[in-house]
């Protein structure tokens, strides 16, 4: 009760000190930061903010005001919004075009919109990856067979959201472009309806008014149906300006759909599907031209992206390889990452003398291994910027190393431990399982020795 009451009076205090209910136009969360788009962030008192006691740190990034404050985020979003007036239905943001306020770039636009697409489905897609690596664990020590029924009802479990994943993308992106989110979402329905699954597993041929359809599976698919609803919205607002109020329920959406939905399948979904293939593509060909390098620089370099709050503009572009070839190698380096911060938690924790400096170092252990980077980068490699050179030389070597050793992540998981089950190839335990164990040991004990020798003698006394 009283941590509930310390997070009710946090919240009020947050809202307060970015401006005021009047200077927030809206605010998401992801899995530790607290996400405000604020209409002045000058108003904001950031020294105040960060004096606060749940408050990791603040990044300024994408047009977004990000409030660092942990795992706990999850029980103070709620409160934030409450505070602010916000929930599911409703939206506090307002007409800004003629109060002074510019208008967001074009980088900050898209981050936003990746943001309210895909932040609110991480979780579910992390918690559904760690049960598909758990069933491939259960099934390669015999435990369970593919044939067995606890193990069809638990894949599939495990395996609907992204089967699944236009249907719930589509209601997010309609919230974020202001149409009707179920709309939206049976947009998303339509290109999955079973029909034409079969058909394009068939190699079918479908006319729509004797247009040929080019028929492609959108399962697991991301951007599509991000570009649908889009465009979607606006035809959706333009039947709302011309048709009578009386007949919008029930016209505005059957027109809207009627239009969108051939427009998707004709014109979007066949394009949009050549730009994610391109990305994807683009993206391997980069990393695979040299594996060790890619391996060394994301491995060395990804906790400062973190950092800097630059992180989540790669997810889409990392889920899109994903999706479009069910294994991903650079996400299996980005996860040793995790472990070369453990590593410096932990030479942090052993040089240090003061019992409250070693307390904070090894919370800050547990966390890392937990999957929660975000309390050691900001309590330990903030005030310290030293300490990185552990992380970097340790995620470095040890993301060269898992690249040069072909390894992937073949499933979307966790971080620190919970990282584990997603390293297991389907097909059996093979060099991306085991050479991940090995690497992330030996990123732990790099930047272990590393963060041991760079701490000073200053904070050694504490």
């Amino acid at each position: 009760m009283a941590k509930k009451e310390n997070y009710s009076l946090f919240a009020k205090e947050i809202v307060k000190l970015v401006g005021g209910k009047s200077n927030v136009k809206n605010v998401l969360n992801c899995m530790t930061r607290l996400r405000f788009e604020l209409k002045d962030e000058s108003l904001a008192d950031e020294k105040a903010i960060k004096s606060q006691k749940l408050v990791k740190g603040v990044v300024r990034q994408g047009g977004q005001y990000q409030v660092i404050v942990g795992t706990e985020v999850s029980e103070i979003a709620p409160l934030v919004r409450s505070e602010l007036g916000i929930n599911d239905e409703k939206e506090i943001i307002e007409d800004t075009k003629e109060d002074g306020v510019q208008k967001d770039k074009l980088f900050n636009r898209i981050f936003k919109i990746i943001s309210g697409c895909i932040m609110p489905l991480l979780g579910v897609l992390v918690g559904s990856g760690l049960i598909k690596g758990c069933l491939v664990i259960c099934t390669t020590l015999g435990w369970l067979s593919d044939t067995d029924g606890t193990y069809i009802i638990l894949y599939a479990a495990s395996n609907a959201v992204l089967y699944f994943l236009p249907i719930f993308v589509g209601f997010n992106a309609g919230k974020v472009f202001k149409m009707n989110q179920f709309v939206a979402a049976v947009i998303g329905a339509s290109i999955m309806y079973p029909t034409i699954l079969t058909a394009v597993n068939e190699g079918t041929t479908l006319t729509f008014l004797k247009l040929p359809v080019q028929l492609v599976d959108y399962s697991q698919s991301l951007l599509p149906i991000i570009v649908a609803v889009w465009l979607a919205s606006y035809l959706e607002r333009f039947l709302k300006r011309i048709l009578p109020q009386i007949v919008h329920l029930m016209f505005v959406p059957a027109l809207t759909l009627a239009i969108a939905v051939p427009l998707t399948l004709l014109v979007v979904g066949p394009i949009m599907t050549i730009v994610s293939q391109a990305l994807s593509t683009v993206a391997l060909a980069i990393f695979n031209f040299s594996p060790l390098l890619g391996g060394l620089l994301f491995g060395a370099l990804w906790q400062l992206m973190v950092l800097l709050g630059l992180h989540s503009a790669f997810i889409p572009v990392l889920m899109n390889i994903y999706f479009e070839n069910g294994s991903d190698p650079i996400n299996g380096v980005l996860g040793l990452t995790v472990w070369a911060l453990a590593g410096v938690a932990l030479g942090y924790a052993l040089k240090v003398k003061s019992k409250e400096e070693k307390s904070l170092g090894t919370a800050n252990l547990v966390s890392c291994l937990c999957g929660v980077t975000e309390p050691t980068i900001y309590s330990l490699i903030v005030p310290n910027f030293k300490l990185f050179i552990g992380a970097a030389v340790g995620g470095g070597v040890s993301g060269a190393i898992f690249a040069s050793l072909g390894g992937k992540m073949y499933a979307i998981g966790g971080d620190g431990l919970f990282r584990i089950p997603a390293m297991i190839n389907p097909a059996g335990l093979d060099i991306s399982f085991y050479g991940f164990i090995a690497c992330a040991v030996l990123a732990l004990i790099i930047s272990t020795i590393v963060t041991f020798f760079v701490v000073t003698p200053q904070q050694k006394e504490g």
